[in-house]
């Protein structure tokens, strides 16, 4: 037999209509009855802007493998194909990502998508399509900041 006591914990009383509290008890920053944008665990809707932010990401991944496949020679072409955009995925996962591993300062979160974006222009820059380069860089930036600045606010 256990020593201790068979006790069933009591269900928590349900906060009134219109006004929510917080696990501690306290009232919450939202107790005046407005929606917040995650009520309900929904998250919010997606905008224009994460869709190009996205897509943003997705190109300069599928940048860093193009120039790797075709600036190297045969065996480091694999290598660096392989390796480079798996490097920037791993950056992107540890520290921008919405489910980022490690939760970091917004300004070290910039510097690091600051870093993927600068790292795909340049590989657009050594295989010779400058303009290709300079295109992504303004979009990937403007979407990135006005991004962040929609994170922030």
């Amino acid at each position: 037999m256990s020593d201790t006591p068979n006790v069933t914990p009591a269900r928590p009383a349900a906060p009134a209509p219109g006004k929510r509290t917080l696990a501690d008890g306290k009232a919450s920053p939202l107790a005046d009855g407005k929606a917040s944008p995650l009520a309900d665990g929904k998250a919010s809707p997606l905008a224009a802007i994460d869709i190009i932010a996205f897509v943003c990401e997705i190109f300069a991944f599928g940048t860093l493998a193009l120039w790797g496949f075709t600036m190297w020679p045969f065996p480091w072409n694999i290598v660096a194909g392989v390796g480079a955009p798996v490097i920037a995925i791993l950056l992107w996962a540890l520290f921008v990502s919405p489910r980022a591993v490690f939760a970091v300062h917004p300004f070290v979160r910039a510097v690091v998508e600051l870093l993927v974006y600068v790292s795909a222009t340049a590989a657009w820059w050594s295989m010779g399509n400058a303009w290709i380069g300079l295109a992504f860089g303004v979009v990937a930036v403007t979407a990135g900041l006005v991004a962040g600045r929609r994170r922030l606010s």
